[in-house]
């Protein structure tokens, strides 16, 4: 199915500086495509946030997704950010409600819901690693599903602040091999091209009850990836948060359910021909 681009399209995009790695708009179009929705998704370099924003009501536009670094400073420009945006201290969606943008944060929900294609999380014992946005956003959402998380950072100060934020416990990095889990979540970029060999956990971590996800898609089989699935652990890729996201993204946007497996294949194809 091909959408025809005419007056009636609606655009969307992604504001960030840099965009042009961003696989966001080959994901998002292909799922216009396969719904037959008449919309548009584009990638602009965004230096001025503020006239990013200024942009979506002038042109009408349905909304955006935003990256870095304008995930914080956006929320000033915005006519409401809701309560989950606003927990994580970061937007990462726009949505244009009849004129009205209000933020929001698709990240707990990508994270959380590639997980739960595999596992529940209510009362289990989870090990994020890192202490960035990203182990916010997946922190914030596990917890809100009964998860019982705990941090471990390199950067204890880091670790223990956004512990203490969040309400978790933190641990740390030295006795991240001895810590007891069922769920365990590289949420840094350690891993990813070209340090492929690296990995932020001892495979002593790892056994055949639990399940591991890695924030990091470059390379989908990361080395943390790798130990787990030596160790029997169930295994979750970077791509799955990064299409579950989207796929919030595009549900806020349209009301309409999003193609997953079209979005992950497109992704999946782009990735390997990289």
């Amino acid at each position: 199915m091909t959408v025809e681009i005419n007056s009636l399209t609606r655009l969307y995009a992604v504001f960030g500086d840099p965009v042009a790695h961003s696989l966001s708009p080959a994901m998002h179009n292909r799922a216009f495509t396969h719904i037959g929705e008449n919309a548009a998704y584009m990638a602009f370099r965004v230096k001025d946030v503020q006239g990013a924003v200024r942009a979506i009501r002038a042109f009408d536009m349905g909304g955006a997704s935003v990256t870095i670094p304008h995930k914080i400073s956006v929320m000033e420009h915005l006519d409401e950010v809701d309560e989950t945006a606003r927990a994580m201290g970061a937007v990462n969606t726009i949505v244009n409600d009849q004129g009205r943008l209000i933020g929001k944060n698709s990240d707990c929900l990508g994270a959380v819901k590639a997980i739960q294609e595999k596992t529940p999380v209510k009362g289990k014992d989870v090990v994020v690693i890192g202490a960035g946005g990203a182990a916010r956003a997946v922190i914030y959402g596990l917890k809100q599903e009964g998860a019982r998380v705990t941090i471990v950072n390199r950067t204890m100060e880091k670790g223990a602040q956004l512990a203490e934020e969040l309400g978790v416990d933190f641990q740390p990095m030295e006795d991240l091999g001895k810590l007891d889990c069922r769920i365990a979540v590289n949420a840094t970029s350690v891993g990813m091209v070209p340090n492929v060999q690296d990995s932020p956990a001892p495979a002593s971590l790892f056994n055949k009850e639990m399940l591991a996800m890695d924030i990091v898609y470059r390379p989908l089989l990361t080395r943390f990836l790798s130990d787990a699935r030596d160790a029997g652990c169930t295994i979750v890729d970077g791509i799955a948060m990064f299409v579950y996201q989207g796929a919030s993204q595009f549900e806020w946007w349209t009301g309409k359910e999003a193609p997953v497996a079209q979005m992950r294949e497109t992704v999946e194809t782009i990735l390997g021909q990289r």
